[in-house]
């Protein structure tokens, strides 16, 4: 899978939590499709100068007509009259951020944890590639990291467990990891879905 932008930094709700509001056709000619920012999707702050990786923990669809009790028009709207009606809705989607990847051989590596730097409004944000996912789990000397898996769980939001379970369930598919680490990401899984089952339970 290659890169796909997929829209602009609107707002944040903290220093890890922003919010990212998608491109549509009106914006550019190749909007993102669904498949390009589901649940769990890496994504990248791509700017001169911050380079975030983030993951969609969460996705609204915005209408701003909804709720409105004003008048309504009895037929379809002349768009050249209304123009502000051509960005009626719109999907938002919560990132929580988990680090940022840095510039190196051959993808990048990553920095897991909170990034230091603020990431600016307006800033593009495009879904990541296999490669630079793999690029982001590597430290600077090459080997796998997944650092940031007690900041998932305290920032994910109300779905911080099942984000969890989806990212360990990507690593682990990809392959990425190998031996005892690999060993230990499913061991985590598990004992993630044992707590997630007793918690439904209890």
């Amino acid at each position: 899978m290659s890169s796909s932008c997929l829209g602009k930094v609107v707002k944040s709700n903290s220093h890890c939590d922003y919010v990212v509001q998608l491109d549509t056709a009106n914006d550019v000619e190749s909007p993102p499709q669904i498949e390009d920012y589901g649940f769990g999707q890496f994504v990248k702050f791509d700017s001169h100068r911050h380079w975030a990786v983030g993951v969609v923990y969460n996705s609204q669809l915005f209408n701003s007509s909804f709720m409105n009790s004003g008048p309504r028009l009895t037929s379809s709207p002349d768009l050249m009259f209304t123009p502000d009606l051509v960005q009626d809705t719109c999907i938002l989607l919560n990132v929580v951020l988990v680090g940022s990847l840095l510039p190196g051989k051959p993808y990048g590596y990553g920095l897991q944890g909170i990034p230091r730097v603020v990431v600016p409004a307006n800033t593009p944000v495009c879904a990541m590639n296999t490669d630079e996912i793999h690029g982001f789990h590597l430290s600077a000397d090459g080997k796998p990291q997944f650092a940031y898996y007690g900041h998932l769980l305290h920032s994910g939001g109300g779905f911080a467990v099942q984000l969890a379970q989806q990212v360990l369930n990507e690593l682990v598919a990809t392959e990425l990891f190998s031996g005892a680490e690999q060993k230990a990401l499913q061991v985590l899984r598990k004992e993630l879905s044992w707590k997630s089952a007793m918690s439904a339970i209890g």
